[in-house]
């Protein structure tokens, strides 16, 4: 272990319910012996410049806010104080309920309060978005990106921490090297991170963005039409197959390519062996492989 993962807050990679299992303050209790939740107005909480979520999607705000209106905010907003030192906290992961209880005309809501790093409170807005799957591919890049460059975080870190693949932490950040008007897409949710990851590193990435923007792709038709102009026609003909995969080596391909976040293919040749081929975009990606394969064991 580094001296830099010692000196590192502990992890929150257990989730978001471990997290709130401890609890500064204990709240006050009510005549009945049980606990009260601690309240505060909303006026005296401020939305965090550490939340990665840039857009709120209107329709699922206002089904919130219905929610709220009828129910009241049920989960307490996790909230650490303001460095402004003016009695106000700054809300770590529930800025959605504050928004929706805003709009509702809640005046005051449930709130756990913690002392929480920059680092921390950045990890806990991923994980609350990430494990609700609550948010955008872009955002989802940026914050990972802030955590690298600004709190200084490994990708295999970050993967622990997020609960997520390597490849997959590899892959979402590659997506901020789109083209802005794809980000856009992205972000508005015309568009999944599914869509667009295959235009990564093409020229034409805008207007076949477009292209799936207009026809209301899928993410297999929109992975079709980006893989359409780069297949070269005499490939088909190159090794022309002599028997379909059967269900296991078809099997096999998809559950290796699942685990390594890469395109994998097997050719089998019965008594003769056979051969893997796994096909990479950059040198990371290759890196990663050759890692998994030296400490695989």
């Amino acid at each position: 272990m580094s001296n830099q993962d010692q000196t590192r807050p502990n992890r929150l990679g257990r989730g978001l319910s471990a997290l709130l299992g401890g609890v500064d303050e204990t709240p006050p209790a009510r005549s009945d012996g049980k606990l009260a939740p601690r309240t505060l107005p909303i006026a005296q909480l401020t939305p965090s410049p550490l939340q990665p979520r840039r857009f709120f999607d209107e329709q699922a705000m206002s089904e919130l806010t219905s929610s709220v209106k009828e129910k009241g905010v049920l989960q307490p907003i996790l909230v650490r104080p303001s460095a402004k030192g003016d009695g106000s906290f700054e809300i770590v992961a529930g800025e959605r309920r504050w928004r929706a209880a805003q709009r509702a005309g809640v005046h005051e809501v449930p709130i756990i309060i913690r002392d929480l790093t920059d680092g921390q409170v950045l990890e806990i807005a991923l994980i609350e978005n990430v494990q609700r799957a609550d948010l955008n591919g872009i955002d989802e890049a940026r914050g990972y990106k802030r955590l690298i460059e600004q709190f200084r975080y490994t990708q295999d870190q970050l993967a622990k921490v997020i609960g997520k693949s390597r490849p997959h932490i590899a892959n979402t950040l590659r997506l901020l090297s789109l083209p802005a008007s794809v980000q856009a897409h992205v972000e508005s949710g015309a568009l999944t991170a599914g869509h667009v990851r295959t235009l990564v590193g093409r020229l034409d990435a805008e207007a076949l963005a477009e292209q799936m923007v207009k026809g209301g792709l899928s993410v297999r038709a929109a992975e079709e039409l980006v893989r359409g102009p780069e297949a070269p026609p005499k490939e088909h003909h190159a090794s022309p197959p002599k028997h379909e995969k059967d269900a296991d080596t078809l099997g096999l391909e998809k559950s290796v390519s699942d685990t390594l976040g890469l395109k994998v293919l097997i050719n089998d040749k019965g008594e003769k062996g056979g051969e893997v081929r796994i096909t990479y975009k950059t040198l990371e990606q290759l890196e990663d492989v050759c890692n998994r394969l030296q400490h695989a064991h």
